[in-house]
């Protein structure tokens, strides 16, 4: 499995999924970015680049919600 993917890649999907999580939650950008790093999300992104990118994004919200919500995080879908 290729896990070498460019890098450019996985920053317009970590923006992408801040801007998604963001109107799902009727956050702010700022907030949803805050919250998601405070709560490890960032990690998780990048981690699970390689099969969270082929999710919609109404699936990866779900994932990093619950990913953040296990790690403390109040927000719920």
């Amino acid at each position: 499995m290729n896990t070498n993917y460019p890098i450019a890649d996985k920053v317009e999907f970590l923006i992408a999924c801040v801007s998604e999580f963001a109107k799902a939650h009727s956050l702010k950008k700022k907030q949803a970015f805050n919250y998601i790093e405070r709560y490890k999300g960032l990690e998780f992104i990048s981690k699970h680049y390689g099969v969270e990118h082929t999710f919609s994004f109404n699936d990866v919200i779900k994932h990093i919600t619950d990913f953040c919500h296990r790690q403390g995080g109040a927000l719920v879908l």
